[in-house]
């Protein structure tokens, strides 16, 4: 609930701080003395839009700080902690507006967008506002109501998620359909593609095998060559070759080790460089007698080699990159290939999904035609107590699935209302007058916000049009309602704001050529006074201090 709300210069107030209490509370006051503004300010904490003429006149900005308690509130709660704004049993809602028109909000302390004021405001108010009956007159807002009556916010999550699940579903198939002339012509290209390269039929890292073998026959020759050169040197040169100057050198050592051990580590050295040697030789000899030279070979090195390197250059691949690439175009083929089997798939899909929104749909259906029975009786009773003696009022659904399934239902709201015996049935709109519809209207209100969770409800002139025995029958409505939720409301009617069970009265005053706008809490005698003035105008009396002391007693 609304615990405390400061406000400093806005628009005529100057400096304004106000307690609240639980239960009904009314706001009184001089036509003109500014008794909604309290509200405009508290709106602003709720993520309203700012403006500049917002500002008191030569002040820098408007600053409004509203202090609630979350007691019991679970839903407020859950939204704070979610967006890692929670601070214990409190909530502090403030809004800073700069004479420039700058805005700055703030959710316990931190900056926030005015949008997150605005999503968790719903949390903490609903402001019913005195042209509230024109929007009852559109069926959407007619529908919100009844959803709202009969807390229909897990159906409708549900409904909404099955919704967008089979639109998303269709509007694939949609795509798919629409594609499918453009896949035949990728199709046929795609195949003409792959059929080249299945017959090509190139291994995973082929290629740099295919070059080293084809480097090593294009210089086989040369191989040949070097590598007979290389056995001479070692070990098979006639005059001379490395394994015999290692043989004399070792000799010679062996004679120096006889003479001197210091020679003996060299002449080891000498004798592994020797095995060093013999081994190179065996080992190039078993290659040379091993060595193939086969021109065909080579020749189809050559051609397949070629032929990797025109598909490379085909495709804009590097040729190492061809095998990767010819599997590629094989599963996008795959894919074409598989589309008609996959769009039977997905419409299968989508119309699995179309009956589970209209199991959602029916299913909340079913549940809105429970609650608007029971809402019909519920506000025609209210009609009869409001001076419509012979009003009924009732709550028509319909629907077509196929023709308006939406994240809402399928359902067609309209609120009817016959106030007259013998009148049919019609729109809201279209039977009541000007005075009949506010009291329809503040009915549906009162009745309605009986069963939504938010704990502040403010009804801002909802009684317009409304007088004599209906105006008491409207505030006993309205305190009703402050048993089990704080209700603030502001009146220009003494039998409504006699039953509030707290009462504020608004005063303007001049001074030096600027105005103020205050707003302060009545006590017993001075609510008397207040409610006679409502009663008698200007001219308070016996008799009008009479008739106010029975409004508070018959309150």
């Amino acid at each position: 609930m609304l615990a405390h709300i400061t406000i400093h210069n806005f628009a005529i107030v100057k400096t304004l701080e106000l307690d609240f209490q639980g239960g009904m509370t009314t706001i009184t006051g001089e036509t003109g003395a500014g008794k909604s503004i309290a509200i405009d300010a508290l709106g602003l904490c709720l993520g309203d839009r700012a403006d500049a003429a917002m500002v008191r006149p030569d002040e820098d900005k408007a600053d409004i700080t509203a202090t609630f308690s979350l007691k019991n509130n679970h839903t407020a709660r859950r939204w704070l902690e979610d967006n890692e704004l929670a601070d214990g049993d409190e909530c502090i809602l403030r809004r800073v507006i700069t004479k420039e028109g700058r805005s700055r909000a703030f959710i316990n302390g931190s900056p926030v967008p005015a949008s997150q004021q605005r999503a968790l405001g719903q949390n903490l108010i609903n402001i019913h506002g005195q042209h509230a009956h024109q929007l009852l007159m559109k069926n959407d807002e007619q529908l919100t109501l009844l959803d709202q009556y009969a807390g229909h916010q897990n159906l409708l999550t549900v409904m909404g998620k099955r919704y967008q699940e089979w639109r998303s579903a269709r509007n694939n198939l949609k795509q798919l359909e629409k594609n499918k002339e453009a896949f035949e012509a990728q199709k046929q290209l795609l195949e003409y593609q792959v059929k080249e390269l299945d017959e090509l039929a190139l291994e995973d890292n082929e290629y740099p095998e295919l070059e080293a073998e084809h480097k090593k026959l294009s210089n086989c020759g040369d191989i040949a060559t070097s590598g007979h050169t290389v056995i001479q040197t070692l070990s098979d040169g006639d005059e001379t070759n490395a394994m015999q100057l290692l043989q004399m050198a070792q000799q010679q050592l062996a004679d120096l080790c006889a003479m001197d051990n210091h020679f003996n580590e060299l002449a080891q050295m000498l004798e592994e460089a020797s095995i060093q040697v013999q081994e190179a030789s065996h080992e190039v000899t078993a290659y040379m007698d091993k060595l193939d030279m086969d021109p065909q070979r080579l020749m189809y090195l050559d051609e397949r080699m070629a032929t990797i390197m025109r598909l490379s250059r085909k495709h804009s691949v590097q040729p190492a990159e061809l095998y990767s690439t010819h599997q590629q175009l094989k599963s996008e083929l795959d894919a074409l290939t598989n589309s008609d089997q996959h769009i039977e798939a997905l419409s299968e899909d989508v119309e699995a999904k179309y009956q589970a929104s209209l199991t959602a749909a029916e299913k909340l259906s079913k549940s809105r035609k429970r609650y608007a029975k029971d809402l019909d009786k519920r506000i025609s009773a209210s009609m009869h107590q409001l001076s419509m003696e012979k009003g009924k009022f009732h709550i028509a659904i319909d629907g077509q699935p196929k023709n308006s399934l939406s994240p809402l239902g399928f359902d067609n709201i309209e609120f009817l209302v016959s106030t007259n015996p013998g009148q049919p049935m019609q729109a809201l709109g279209k039977v009541a007058s000007g005075g009949e519809l506010s009291r329809i209207s503040l009915a549906i209100q009162v009745i309605t916000a009986q069963k939504v969770e938010t704990p502040t409800l403010i009804f801002d002139e909802v009684d317009v049009g409304i007088s004599g025995p209906t105006a008491a029958i409207v505030g006993k409505l309205l305190r009703q309602l402050g048993e089990s939720t704080q209700v603030m409301c502001v009146t220009h009617l003494p039998q409504v704001a006699g039953c509030g069970h707290h009462q504020m009265f608004v005063a303007k005053e001049s001074r030096k050529g600027k105005t103020t706008t205050n707003m302060l809490p009545l006590d017993e005698g001075s609510r008397i006074q207040e409610l006679a003035r409502l009663l008698g105008g200007s001219e308070i009396t016996e008799h009008t201090l009479a008739n106010a002391k029975e409004l508070l007693i018959a309150a």
